[in-house]
Parts: structure tokens; C-alpha cells; sequence
């Protein structure tokens, strides 16, 4: 039974006075919510959940589950992953609905990310050749600009953030059990179940951390486990938490936090940690209006001082005081830092594509830094369009002042993971599934940006919900709902 009818005898005697004001009990628990903020999506009374008025899009849906099915199947030389073959059949749909403006109005992001997609495969046919632009180029665009562009899209109301942070968590609790099956056994029973259909992802072998298995669960590197599965802590938190008890927010945040753990890396557990920090900032000073102003200047003064008084580089400071299981791995991820930039100086316009980095014969190929791997490969403007896609994402998104206490929090949440994304980025490169997920997190919060707080038509023309002010498609049940409890639409 649908949570409004279980709570519809509380609403038995809602009438209208000649003068159409509302009496009865009922009334007065109307209007002792409106002087109170809503519960979740505006629930008309704490007692009765009023649901999302629309459900997540198939194509979003669809992407969000085929990230954790670990199928590789070949052909040719073309890797097609399960969420590779809904970008490609969903790219041009959605490049469709971002250029005819059903996505809302061109923004900055949207011209930037196109930009590295096609400076991407410029450097490649540079260095490479037109074959590997047109064949590496290609998969490169549809990782990129269709994650980007599906959450451009069909992330356009907050039901849709909603309800995509809330599929997030369930599939954060789906990978909860095998992830602690894994840790203690060593067996990685996903993939061995999903293997047992079609060729998986290959098995990772890695030492041990406190006696315990590191888990991969599907991805290819527990790192991405733990980037993937904390990436959604702060959202948990501020969006499905929304109008819950501090209890029961509390826990589902936990288990998010719990889940990425399993990885046992401190790049994920960093951003874990810093989304935790800053979430309390929120917490503790909500009355003072200056708080993340406040925070950017304790920032600033706390790295002028390392900066004086440590004798060392900001960053070389904190990798070598922060490091939570290996300090060896922490000092390693310097080299690739200064060996990595001194690459990208030396091949400043077109950087080196897929070739092996300048550096030591000892060090290994891989570049654990997503902020600096973009420039190795495609020289200082891939980075540039790469940083300013980021950038220009949240700035948009900080600026917006929002009334909404609601829409608020889900910004609040978006901007806070979206800075553990940034911190962990530093320590960790983000590839396949992990780095189409990134893509498309960050376009999802592009929605708030428009005007969340107007009653009007939204640009892609979806109408905003009458209950929860969100950008829905108005249904019967929202309409009769409204009606049965006395609100006028």
C-alpha cells in the first residue's frame, strides 16, 4: 500500500471553510509544517512519505548497473564493457538533447569537455597516428563526453539526483556482503559468479593489508572499489538523509563509508575522511552564512604556514605526514608528480599519448594522479579543458544561491563529494567504469545550476512538482493526492 494511503486517515477530516480555509485536525497539521521545514520531498506531513513524482530514467538506471558487471567481452581489438555499450548506443541521443537545449541551456562545461574530447584525438593522431585517433579517440569520446553528456540529460530534476544517489546506495549495499566475503577469504566471488556466464575482468593479486584481503570487488583494482563505493558518502548523507533522523542518516552513511573501507587504501579513505570533515563544517556552523568562506581562508592560512615553516612543498608535506598503510607508496606517488610534470614541460602541446612516461628504469609505467595524467597525455591544454570542465562544473553549481532548504542540501552534498573526488584524484587515476562514473556524477549536479527555485517550467520543459518544487512531470496520482489532502495545485 502506497505510503499516502497509509496516512490517509490522518486526513480524514480536512474540509474547506466558505472562505477556503482549511479546518479541522488535519488543517492544523498542514499548517504546522509549513511553518516547519519539509520532511523528504516535501512531505505534507512527517508522518506520510510523499515519494519522487518520477522515476530515474531507463538510460541512467541502465548505466548505473552495468558499472558493476565485470564483463569484458572482445571484439577485435574493441574491449565492449556493459557500460560502454549503453554509452555508444546513448551518445547520440544525448548529444542530441544537450544541442537542441531539452538538457537545459549550453554551459560552460559542456563546450569544455567537447574540447578535450577533440584535443584528445588531435594529440593522438599526432603521436600515434589517424588509426589509433579514430579507433583509442573514439572510446575515448564515448567514456568521456557519454557519461558526461547521459547525466546532462536525464539528471535534470532533483527527483532524478535523488533517486540516482539512492540507486547509488543500493548498489553500494549489493556489493556490501561479497566485499566482506572477499576481504576475509580472499575469494572474488563476483567475479567468479559473473565469469561463470562470460569472460570477466582479470583478478588482481595484491599483498595483504592488517591480514586482510584487499577487495576488488567488480572493478579492476580495489583502489576504484573504494573510489567508486565512498564516492557517494556526502550524497548519502545530505540527499537520501534529507528530512530523516540524524539516526537513521547516520547509519546509511556508514555503510557507505564501511563499504569503501574494504579497499583498504588511503587514497579513497582520504576523500572518505575529507567528506566527513566537511560535512561536520556543515553540521556544526549551518547558522553562519560565511562558514565555507570561513573554511577557504582557514585553508589558505593553514598551507601559507606548512609552506613557512615545514621547509617543504605543500604537497610534499602532506604525502609524507598523511599516509595510512604504506608511507613507501605515498613518497612514490612524489616521484610521479615531479617526473610526470617534468614530462609534460618537456611535450607541452601535444604530450606523449599512450607512450611510457619520462622517468627511472625501477619506477613503473602507471601514473596514480588523474590531475596530472591528462596533461602527460595530451600536453597542457588537455589538462587545462580537462581542469576547467571540473572547475567550471562546481563553480556554477557554488555560486547558484538556492532558497530551497531542500535543494540546498543536495548542493551542499554534490559540492562536498565533488571535493573528494578532487582530493583523491591527487593519489589515485580514475580509468574505465570509474572514470565514466566521475564524468557522470559530475554532470549530474548541473541541473542545480537552473533556476531550482522558481515555479516555472524548467528549460527542458519538465514541469516542477507541486509538492516537492522539483522539476517533475506533473502524474494523476500527484494531482488527486494534492486534492485529497486539501492543497490546492
Amino acid at each position: 500500500m502506497p505510503s499516502y494511503q497509509r496516512g490517509a486517515p490522518e486526513f480524514a477530516n480536512v474540509t474547506r471553510r466558505a472562505d477556503g480555509s482549511r479546518g479541522g485536525e488535519a488543517a492544523r497539521a498542514v499548517a504546522r509544517n509549513e511553518r516547519h521545514p519539509p520532511g523528504r520531498f516535501g512531505d505534507v506531513c512527517p508522518s506520510v512519505a510523499v515519494e519522487p513524482a518520477s522515476k530515474l530514467p531507463w538510460p541512467a538506471v541502465i548505466f548505473i548497473i552495468a558499472l558493476v558487471i565485470p564483463w569484458a567481452i572482445y571484439v577485435g581489438s574493441l574491449r565492449l564493457s556493459p557500460y560502454r555499450i549503453v554509452l555508444i548506443v546513448m551518445i547520440l541521443p544525448c548529444f542530441k538533447r544537450l544541442i537542441s537545449g531539452q538538457a537545459g541551456p549550453l554551459r560552460l562545461p559542456d563546450i569544455a569537455i567537447l574540447l578535450y574530447c577533440l584535443w584528445a584525438v588531435i594529440c593522438l593522431a599526432v603521436v600515434h597516428g589517424l588509426t589509433t585517433a579514430i579507433q583509442s579517440g573514439g572510446i575515448l569520446f564515448v567514456e568521456t563526453a557519454g557519461a558526461y553528456m547521459l547525466a546532462r540529460a536525464y539528471i535534470r530534476t532533483a527527483d532524478d539526483f535523488y533517486n540516482m544517489v539512492s540507486l547509488l546506495f543500493k548498489v553500494v549495499v549489493f556489493l556490501l556482503p561479497f566485499g566482506i566475503i572477499e576481504m576475509v577469504s580472499g575469494q572474488k566471488l563476483l567475479l567468479q559468479l559473473f565469469g561463470a556466464l562470460l569472460p570477466a575482468i582479470d583478478a588482481t593479486q595484491m599483498d595483504p593489508r592488517w591480514g586482510l584481503a584487499r577487495v576488488q570487488g567488480p572493478f579492476e583494482h580495489p583502489i576504484l572499489f573504494g573510489v567508486c563505493c565512498g564516492s557517494i558518502l556526502a550524497m548519502t548523507y545530505m540527499v537520501l538523509g534529507y528530512g530523516q533522523s540524524l539516526a537513521r542518516k547516520s547509519l546509511k552513511t556508514a555503510i557507505v563509508a564501511g563499504t569503501a573501507f574494504l579497499a583498504l587504501s588511503s587514497g579513497p579513505l582520504t576523500a572518505l575522511l575529507a567528506q566527513v570533515l566537511l560535512l561536520s563544517w556543515n553540521g556544526v556552523l549551518s547558522s553562519m552564512k560565511a562558514r565555507w568562506k570561513l573554511l577557504w581562508l582557514g585553508i589558505v592560512a593553514i598551507n601559507v604556514a606548512v609552506y613557512l615553516y615545514s621547509g617543504e612543498s605543500v604537497a610534499r608535506f602532506y604525502v609524507s605526514h598523511a599516509p595510512l598503510f604504506d608511507s613507501w607508496s605515498a613518497y612514490y606517488r612524489l616521484l610521479i608528480w615531479e617526473y610526470g610534470s617534468a614530462t609534460v614541460m618537456n611535450h607541452p602541446i601535444f604530450g606523449i599519448g599512450y607512450n611510457e612516461y619520462e622517468r627511472p628504469s625501477w619506477m613503473v609505467p602507471s601514473v596514480d594522479m588523474f590531475w596530472l595524467i591528462h596533461g602527460i597525455m595530451f600536453g597542457l591544454p588537455g589538462a587545462l579543458f580537462m581542469a576547467l570542465t571540473f572547475i567550471s562544473t562546481c563553480a556554477l553549481v557554488g555560486k547558484k544561491a538556492i532558497l530551497d532548504p531542500k535543494i540546498s542540501g543536495f548542493k551542499t552534498g554534490y559540492l562536498i563529494a565533488m571535493a573528494g573526488f578532487f582530493i583523491v584524484g591527487w593519489t589515485v587515476h580514475f580509468w574505465n567504469g570509474t572514470y565514466s562514473l566521475f564524468l557522470f556524477l559530475l554532470a549530474s549536479g548541473i541541473w542545480l545550476a537552473d533556476d531550482a527555485s522558481s515555479p516555472a517550467d524548467g528549460a527542458d520543459g519538465r514541469r516542477r512538482n507541486p509538492i516537492s518544487g522539483d522539476r517533475g512531470k506533473e502524474t494523476k496520482a500527484t494531482v488527486a493526492r494534492t486534492k485529497r489532502l486539501g492543497i490546492r495545485v
